[in-house]
């Protein structure tokens, strides 16, 4: 009984060291770039995305977005993201004719653009920027239109499951999956 008990009390002392809410706050209210986010789960990658027909670039960023595991948990059970959800999104540059690569491209130096957060305790969704590097990343004022347009243009609750091609089926089936950009 002894021993049950010993490693019972084991078990739940890794439970606690294991990691918790991604959301971490700095005294001024800036978010703090959680350091193992390149181990979450990999929603997607775009390459030289744009909101607008006249934006191209010879040289397209790639972006990768990323969102914490026990988030996906609960969007593969209900379709809706659950609050404490952060997706990262990762801008990387691209090149090509890198190493033996003689047509495409390849991802390489980069860093967090900004993160959206959904979280209750400070109103539901958020966006953060990240300056290049940057440990912690500030608000985005509500006014800027990248909240209208995630609100006119979110497949899901605001995000854009339209580009995540494991989740589309996903919200399809629990009816949540909004159709955009018609």
């Amino acid at each position: 009984m002894k021993r049950m008990l010993l490693i019972g009390l084991g078990w739940a002392m890794i439970a606690m060291a294991q990691p918790g809410d991604p959301l971490r706050y700095t005294k001024s209210g800036n978010l703090v770039l959680p350091a193992d986010y390149r181990e979450w789960i990999f929603l997607s990658s775009g390459i030289g995305m744009a909101y607008t027909s006249d934006a191209s670039s010879a040289n397209p960023p790639f972006e990768n977005v990323f969102v914490n595991p026990s988030a996906y948990r609960a969007f593969l059970k209900t379709g809706s993201w659950p609050d404490k959800t952060v997706l990262v999104l990762e801008l990387r540059a691209s090149e090509s004719q890198v190493s033996i690569n003689k047509n495409g491209r390849v991802q390489t130096t980069g860093s967090v653009g900004e993160i959206h957060v959904k979280d209750a305790s400070r109103g539901e969704w958020a966006f953060y920027r990240f300056a290049k590097g940057a440990p912690e990343g500030t608000l985005i004022p509500k006014t800027e239109n990248c909240y209208s347009c995630h609100e006119q243009n979110g497949a899901v609750d605001t995000t854009f499951v339209q580009f995540y091609p494991t989740l589309i089926d996903v919200a399809k089936s629990k009816g949540t999956f909004k159709k955009t950009g018609e």
